[in-house]
């Protein structure tokens, strides 16, 4: 797997997790309510914060050494463990999605509330700089090329959730979907973990 299409799976894959903010972007584009800066938005946030991870951690790795392993199984823990919580809810099953009830908002109010989503979630910095960033720094002279294809991976996953909102209500008032989505999620992320151990 090259560093781009690596970077490309695990940034898709923490992303795919349904959270608040997935959550909102699913209701603004079922509404076609400020999709596209709501998608930008999002899309733009997550690159400055991989960015940040992918250039951060690389820096850090090459000062101190002993980091690098430390990174690895740190690394390999956590998608463990959030593969596990994945599996967990693949098989608890009962999730749902709140579409409607919200008041219409104006673009500020919508930005406002897609930056708090995002900045305030203390999970997106878990994901995009300590776990992408780790593992970033095991693709020696190519962490540019799998932060890119982190970076590429928000782009199209957010843009395809707004626009495509208005395909997914059929296929998720279906609780089995939301279990399959989990299961998949924590598949993908017990794969890269098990790739992390054995390098």
């Amino acid at each position: 797997m090259s560093a781009a299409s690596a970077g490309f799976a695990l940034g898709l894959s923490l992303i795919l997790a349904i959270g608040a903010q997935n959550a909102f972007v699913l209701r603004q584009g079922l509404r076609g309510a400020h999709v596209f800066a709501v998608c930008l938005c999002c899309a733009l946030s997550d690159a400055v914060l991989i960015a940040g991870g992918v250039g951060g951690m690389g820096a850090l790795v090459e000062a101190l050494p002993w980091l690098a392993a430390a990174m690895r199984w740190g690394g390999a823990a956590f998608l463990l463990v959030y593969g596990a919580r994945s599996f967990r809810a693949a098989w608890r099953g009962g999730a749902a999605l709140e579409v409607a009830g919200a008041a219409e908002q104006g673009l500020g109010a919508a930005l406002g509330t897609c930056l708090a989503l995002t900045w305030l979630n203390p999970h997106v910095y878990l994901d995009t700089v300590v776990l992408l960033g780790s593992v970033a720094a095991r693709w020696e002279g190519a962490r540019l090329a799998f932060g890119a294809g982190a970076v590429t991976a928000s782009f199209v996953f957010f843009f395809s959730l707004g626009y495509g909102a208005a395909l997914l209500p059929p296929l998720f008032a279906r609780p089995l979907a939301w279990r399959v989505l989990d299961a998949v999620i924590g598949v993908v992320m017990w794969a890269i973990a098990l790739r992390l151990v054995l390098e």
